[in-house]
């Protein structure tokens, strides 16, 4: 992968196919990421935990994406698998070199706990 837009790309092919498989070779070994459920440093636990996020979804709608040289802002909904809400979903990926390495995540932690959102 040359363009950081092709890694960015199959990162989200990976999330609305819910294919974990599909992050290998486009995360970096170091990769580092933090969001609303914790901090993650390496490829093989991202890709693990990306897994169980996806078992539990039943896929994404990119509302728009922005791509700044290395830095791609993706606004996402996040549809649960047992439920017709959706989560609105902001994700900053970094690439170098083709490679993710680092990606920073947030929404409202509420809706994966299934916790009343009026709180």
């Amino acid at each position: 992968m040359s363009a950081p837009s092709e890694s960015v790309d199959r990162y989200f092919e990976a999330w609305s196919t819910r294919d974990s498989s599909l992050l290998r070779g486009i995360l970096a070994p170091d990769v580092d990421v933090i969001g609303p459920l914790g901090h993650i440093s390496g490829a093989a636990k991202y890709e693990q935990a990306l897994g169980h996020i996806f078992s539990i979804t039943r896929g994404i709608d990119v509302v728009k994406q922005w791509t700044e040289c290395g830095d791609t802002l993706t606004w996402f909904d996040l549809h649960h698998a047992n439920s017709p809400d959706s989560t609105p979903v902001a994700n900053w990926v970094h690439v170098e070199n083709g490679l993710i390495t680092r990606v920073r995540i947030t929404f409202d932690a509420r809706a994966v706990f299934g916790k009343d959102n009026n709180a």
